[in-house]
């Protein structure tokens, strides 16, 4: 390693495709009210306690539905309504795990009672906390048919950070941790000056941040540490823990991991010792210098793992000043990045295979094809027709079909968004715009060389 110092900090990737009035259950809008409720709210009163210990980035196709008109309320019916109604069944199914089910119901009922309490704005209440923005709509980067459409994606998601949350100061989520070098010029150009990279196989320690020839920082993500969580064999598959794969008739969580009854306390105790757990492996892991850079889904605290809110709490304070969010003042001093740096993400493989192998059905290569019609379109392209191409080039339609996760709702959205940007490019007058999505659009960056 090189460079001086030590620091510890903890990235939170905090996504959702669009998912706002585009279908409801199994697949669709649901999501984001479960995220909401289990992971968003709950994760507030940590960070409200603890301001700048984690290093937040938000999507801005998330921020888009959050401030989307509309979501508040049929957010609120979801809780008062479809959640009190589901509960009240399951209880008579159910009556076995009684009291299990009424702490399931306690937990959207405290999730309404946060929301209204902090006015229904979850845009609001995030923001003293969002650093880091990421591109439009979550596209994989290095799949993209142009620079132009790498600057659409990119200036669009800065744009849209600086006029929601105000001030940025150059942290930068690559969707999927999709890097390849020849981005480096598009997202230095865009006031990029660092993001998270994947190293893991590489052989290149994850501990000495990298600094790009064209200027942004990469930083490695600490795989060791991250597979605490991540790994087959992470604290979330510990027995005490709510097992949110086990479901109820009306598709609630009363089961631990172990197949018990679920017991609340036991489970407390659990996160608060896997904890200490963690916070002491990190301290093993920088106890030579460098950095430990931690980067999670912020949707698997709460949601996935439902005690890893509390979980989040406790390592913040057994961390202490230890640890800092990312910035370039807070990372050791980096060492110059090879100029050969392989394309890497994240996940299984670490390879574009997710988003462009047989699993993803040919999306990848109609997404460069709608991407190049739009440039093809020149001056003449409306907003709709760009929009509908950043719908389109969502990474998540493509990992959810790979991995056959979510049925034919990926494909599904993916094909209707290919649809409407035939008909909106053969109607440059069509409506501008696609519900909530990317308000501020960077369309200049399509007409540049």
């Amino acid at each position: 390693m090189s460079g001086g110092g030590r620091a510890f900090s903890i990235v939170l990737h905090t996504h959702m495709p669009y998912v706002e009035g585009f279908g409801t259950w199994p697949f669709g809008e649901e999501w984001l009210w479960e995220a909401m409720a289990t992971c968003y709210l709950p994760l507030l009163d940590v960070l409200d306690a603890a301001p700048d210990a984690v290093t937040l980035s938000v999507t801005p196709v998330l921020a888009d539905q959050l401030a989307a008109p509309g979501v508040p309320q049929r957010f609120g019916t979801f809780l008062r309504e479809l959640r009190e109604a589901s509960h009240a069944l399951d209880l008579e199914a159910h009556p076995d795990v009684a009291p299990q089910l009424e702490h399931s119901r306690e937990r959207y009922r405290a999730a309404l009672r946060a929301f209204e309490a902090r006015g229904g704005d979850l845009v609001g209440a995030l923001a003293p906390h969002v650093a880091w923005t990421s591109a439009a709509t979550h596209a994989v980067l290095p799949l993209l048919a142009t620079d132009a459409g790498v600057r659409l994606q990119v200036r669009t998601g800065v744009r849209s950070h600086r006029e929601r949350f105000g001030a940025w100061g150059g942290g930068f989520w690559l969707p999927e941790c999709a890097h390849d070098v020849r981005l480096d010029g598009r997202l230095e150009e865009a006031g990029v000056t660092h993001t998270c990279v994947e190293l893991t196989d590489l052989g290149i320690d994850p501990r000495t941040p990298l600094r790009s020839p064209a200027g942004p920082l990469l930083i490695g993500i600490d795989r060791e540490i991250v597979d605490l969580v991540w790994g087959a064999a992470g604290y979330p598959s510990r027995g005490a823990y709510l097992n949110t794969r086990a479901f109820t008739a009306h598709r609630h969580l009363a089961w631990s991991v172990d197949g018990a009854p679920y017991d609340p306390a036991a489970a407390a105790l659990q996160a608060e010792a896997d904890a200490e757990h963690f916070v002491a492996r990190v301290r093993e892991r920088l106890a030579g210098g460098g950095a430990c850079v931690v980067a999670l889904d912020t949707e698997l605290l709460g949601h996935w793992w439902v005690e890893g809110v509390d979980w989040l709490r406790h390592v913040i304070a057994a961390a202490g000043d230890l640890l800092a969010p990312v910035s370039p003042d807070t990372l050791p001093a980096p060492a110059a990045a090879p100029p050969e740096l392989p394309v890497t993400t994240w996940g299984t493989p670490r390879t574009l295979e997710t988003w462009s192998g047989p699993g993803a059905r040919g999306l990848a290569w109609r997404q460069r094809a709608a991407e190049l019609r739009v440039l093809a379109a020149g001056d003449g392209v409306g907003e709709r027709a760009v929009r509908e191409l950043l719908a389109l080039q969502s990474s998540d339609w493509a990992f959810l079909a790979s991995r056959d996760t979510a049925g034919p709702y990926p494909l599904e959205r993916a094909d209707g968004h290919e649809r409407e940007l035939a008909a909106v490019l053969a109607d440059p007058g069509a409506e501008p715009a696609l519900r909530g999505l990317a308000p501020w659009l960077a369309t200049s960056a399509l007409r540049e060389p």
